[in-house]
């Protein structure tokens, strides 16, 4: 639509094609009036800035965790609207709930669209239980036969399928059935998993990789079990139950080299083969005319999740799998597979209630005082000794009492105690909404310059994130 006028920017381009950007913008070029770009976009040299346009500005890709400056895209590019006097358009089909409280007190506009594109019917959600399913055994190994009917029923209807499963790799761990030994990462305390495709074991967070063995190293056994489940399976079983049916997968792994993401994408789009398997990839704003339904094999990894914002999450994201489905003519079916049928926020997706989960949402970060209600700052220790780090976390959190007092939180070890031989210790600050933020940061800066000119403390990696959660 905007032609020449438009430029791309995101870090898979060279320096060089980057710095052309760089220098058409700080020119106000003609031919780079709309910036198309990822969140490193938003630290461009604007000249001009009129509008600043945040698609899906819920989407969790927009918080910069690692390495720091550790920001979030979304906020940085309202300030830097702010700052060019300029409007600002959040868009998302299911909002933060910080953007949408911001949205009913007032600080932002609103403005809701009742319908899809086309007037196209939303998708039909359907819960299915899988305890009902195990008990009548009539699993197909993790789908259940009323997910199989409706495979088999779209694809006589010649529909294509999205099957979605937040897990890549085969299995999540083995587990030796003798002694209950799991094989575990050498640098991280996590398991590793198993990767059927090049028979071999890794770990997701430091990249170790060691070959699959038929026996147990603790006691020798050769029954190995592959406990959990993985994109990979899924795509096996979907091949042993449709084997004339062309499957491809989207993952992390499918999508190493070069350009495969998008030949993925254009194949489907082509319909060259039926049914796409995916992580949550395959939600990302994607739009397939003839997908006519999409199957979420396991939903209850998303609810559970030690997060106080996972029930949130996993709305974000079953609804926007869930749009996939009959983006144009015929109206689309989704189901949900689960242990949990009656559980609140899968009755808030069927229901399409998201001003149900949002209330029911706020009066819990109410109760428990976290966002909207409070800010948050997260102070990240790390060292390869756990007793010198247990120290040094009691020790900065005994100095953080003085000043923070009963918005502390920690000090305590996240879901993985330790990555790349790093034993970590996290502490929480809850930040009162009324309470001034600068100070705030002035008076843990204090803290923590005390803490550094501790000579046994020096060594000690910390790190501070501020809305840690986003």
């Amino acid at each position: 639509f905007f032609g020449d006028k438009l430029v791309v920017y995101h870090s898979r381009y060279s320096l060089e094609q980057r710095t052309e950007i760089w220098k058409k913008i700080i020119n106000n070029d003609s031919n780079s009036k709309v910036v198309l770009g990822a969140r490193s976009s938003i630290f461009l040299p604007f000249i001009n800035l009129g509008l600043v346009i945040i698609d899906e500005e819920h989407e969790n890709a927009y918080k910069q965790f690692n390495p720091s400056p550790r920001y979030h895209a979304r906020d940085a590019a309202i300030y830097l609207s702010h700052i060019h006097n300029s409007k600002t358009l959040l868009g998302s089909a299911t909002p933060s709930i910080e953007s949408y409280y911001n949205s009913i007190t007032k600080k932002y506009g609103l403005i809701k669209l009742k319908n899809r594109f086309g007037n196209v019917s939303l998708p039909k959600v359907i819960i299915k239980d899988l305890k009902e399913s195990v008990s009548k055994n009539t699993m197909m190994g993790s789908l259940s036969s009323d997910l199989v009917f409706k495979i088999k029923e779209r694809l006589n209807n010649d529909y294509q399928i999205m099957l979605f499963q937040n897990r890549r790799g085969y299995s999540p761990y083995l587990e030796c059935s003798s002694c209950g030994f799991v094989f575990q990462c050498i640098n991280c305390d996590v398991s590793l998993t198993y990767h059927q495709l090049n028979n071999e074991l890794k770990c997701h967070h430091c990249g170790y990789i060691d070959r699959n063995v038929e026996r147990c190293k603790k006691c020798d056994s050769g029954i190995i079990l592959k406990k959990g489940l993985g994109t990979q399976q899924v795509e096996e079983e979907i091949g042993e139950i449709f084997p004339t049916t062309k499957v491809q997968r989207m993952d992390h792994d499918s999508t190493k080299k070069k350009d495969s993401f998008e030949k993925i994408i254009d194949a489907f789009e082509k319909n060259e083969f039926k049914i796409l398997v995916g992580t949550q990839m395959i939600s990302k704003g994607l739009d397939f005319n003839n997908v006519g339904l999409v199957g979420v094999i396991n939903a209850d990894s998303l609810i559970y999740f030690p997060d106080f914002r996972s029930q949130e999450k996993c709305f974000q994201l079953l609804k926007q799998v869930a749009g996939r489905a009959g983006r144009r003519n015929n109206q689309g079916e989704v189901i949900i597979q689960t242990y949990n049928p009656q559980h609140n926020i899968l009755k808030k997706i069927v229901e399409n209630d998201y001003e149900g989960m949002f209330n029911e949402q706020l009066n819990q970060r109410l109760e428990f005082k976290y966002p909207p209600y409070t800010r948050l700052i997260k102070i990240i220790l790390k060292h390869k000794d756990l007793n010198k780090l247990l120290k040094g976390s009691n020790w900065i959190f005994e100095l953080l009492c003085k000043n923070f007092n009963d918005q502390l939180l920690g000090p305590e070890s996240p879901l993985i105690p330790r990555i790349k031989n790093k034993y970590i210790r996290n502490i929480l600050i809850k930040i009162p909404i009324n309470k001034s933020l600068k100070k705030s940061k002035q008076l843990l800066a204090k803290n923590l310059n005390s803490f550094s000119s501790v000579p046994i403390f020096r060594n000690i990696d910390v790190s501070i994130d501020v809305d840690p959660y986003n």
